[in-house]
């Protein structure tokens, strides 16, 4: 065997794609990087927050100062704070002097209504991981493992051709047979194609996909709104007029009607309240995005598969409306580029291709690799003539070299 074959062998050897060491299972991200991040900042950021408001509640003590008449002692001080902070009521007098009350309450379960927040945002997620997940997984482990193997097919493929060409005897006859093998797609792996092409067809995991979007944003909008209505009501108003005249202490006439209030963690809430509200209207556009980002072709990714030979959406126009599942599964393909072996090298091969000076007679990995393995180097070539009406030959193309050889001996003779 000569050097220039041992060195064909050695690459194509090289070429092929190693088994993956592990289960590629546990590697999947079944999250885009996006949905993650909006994930951790919807949810974490209210439960921090509140985390840090309850630190100061325990830290603090009371979050209530009552100005308590002279007269009070300690204990009945402590009492009117208590009282206070029982009851939230504001007690004041409207432009025609009528007495009217109101509620406070909402301060006191704000930091639980946080929590409400975060449960709600945390449920578009659930309903992805239990709706979506499980035949997110299995399509993506498929086609991952099915594009690696088309691959390795097309590399064995060219190793094969290598072995049949230097084992026959008539070079012609095998180019032939190539030629014809190209022209008839022998070498293209259907299975895969015909997948994806069924998956434009479903739109279950798209569905569920928007889905989470829009209730994503729904409780974006709907806490916006809430922390809106706080604002415009309740915190604009640190001091209140507390009444504890009630029960035995409504004949007691040193107790006076009404006792100023301030509240200790108004300015906390307010701090908490504006940095949730503002985070959470930067987000909307987020998910918008990720609603949109459906609305095409990923065909940067598209492209570069279009190497393989089982994988033609593009060159033969079979994508339709984008918004169906492949648009999702090429979208979590994306982000598992690191599981994706043959990305890579196909990339690689992508890039060469462009900058080869033939690159429109490299349609496949299967030609780029015939050319990198020397076998078009040992393709035969002979000038095909043909009769002009001056006594000259024209030049054939290499398609009708058979015909060609046969029309220039029938010449010789005569």
């Amino acid at each position: 065997m000569s050097l220039s074959h041992t060195a064909a062998e050695y690459m194509l050897s090289d070429a092929l794609l190693p088994d993956p060491s592990g289960s590629r299972a546990k590697g999947l991200r079944l999250e885009l990087p996006s949905d993650r991040m909006l994930k951790f900042i919807a949810v974490g950021l209210p439960l921090f927050l509140v985390s840090l408001a309850f630190a100061r509640e325990f830290s603090a003590g009371s979050q209530i100062s009552c100005f308590s008449p002279s007269n009070f002692t300690g204990k009945q001080s402590a009492y009117a704070d208590t009282a206070c902070w029982d009851s939230l009521l504001h007690h004041g007098f409207d432009a025609e002097g009528h007495a009217v009350t109101k509620s406070l309450w909402v301060l006191k379960v704000f930091p639980y209504s946080l929590l409400v927040v975060a449960v709600l945002m945390y449920l578009p997620y659930l309903l992805w991981r239990y709706a979506a997940t499980p035949a997110l997984h299995s399509n993506l482990l498929f086609i991952i493992d099915e594009l690696d193997k088309s691959y390795n097919r097309s590399v064995r493929l060219v190793q094969h051709m290598r072995k049949v060409q230097q084992s026959s005897t008539e070079p012609e006859q095998f180019w032939e047979e190539y030629e014809r093998a190209r022209q008839e797609r022998y070498f293209e792996f259907p299975l895969l194609e015909r997948y994806l092409v069924c998956k434009q067809h479903s739109h279950s995991l798209v569905i569920i996909y928007l889905l989470r979007n829009l209730l994503l944003l729904l409780f974006l909008a709907a806490t916006c709104l809430y922390l809106v209505f706080l604002h415009l009501n309740i915190f604009f108003q640190d001091e209140f007029s507390c009444s504890i005249k009630t029960g035995l202490l409504q004949a007691e006439p040193h107790v006076p009607p009404l006792i100023p209030c301030k509240l200790v963690f108004f300015s906390v809430f307010q701090l908490i309240s504006l940095t949730v509200g503002g985070v959470y209207v930067l987000l909307m556009p987020v998910v918008i995005y990720n609603a949109l980002q459906l609305c095409q072709w990923d065909k940067g990714f598209l492209s570069v598969y279009e190497m393989l030979p089982a994988f033609d959406l593009l060159s033969r126009k079979m994508l339709t409306c984008p918004i169906n599942d492949l648009n999702i599964i090429l979208l979590f393909l994306r982000a598992n580029i690191s599981e994706l072996t043959s990305f890579s090298r196909l990339s690689a091969v992508s890039a060469l291709r462009e900058a080869t000076a033939d690159k429109q007679d490299i349609d496949t990995v299967v030609d780029f690799m015939t050319l990198l393995a020397g076998l078009e180097a040992s393709k035969p070539k002979y000038e095909a003539c043909v009769p002009m009406a001056n006594g000259e030959a024209i030049e054939m193309k290499p398609g009708a070299e058979a015909k060609g050889k046969a029309t220039c001996d029938s010449l010789g003779s005569a």
